[in-house]
């Protein structure tokens, strides 16, 4: 099980809302989640060896937001 972290311009339920489907899609993640209540926004993902922090970075930039590896 591979963990990353990511700063994020997701601020609110409705940002998280618009990522859902996006991040849903991506087969290599077992869960994700937001702490919004964080200056940071911090998006957690949890999935397996062949997580990449650069798709989750791309993927979220197609949704409209940016991500930065913690």
């Amino acid at each position: 099980m591979e963990t990353l972290k990511f700063k994020t311009t997701i601020k609110c339920e409705g940002c998280i809302a618009t990522v859902t489907p996006h991040l849903n899609n991506l087969s290599e993640i077992s869960k994700w989640e937001v702490d919004t209540t964080s200056p940071d926004k911090i998006l957690t993902v949890e999935g397996n060896e062949s997580l990449d922090a650069q798709v989750i970075k791309d993927t979220l930039n197609k949704a409209g937001y940016a991500a930065e590896k913690i």
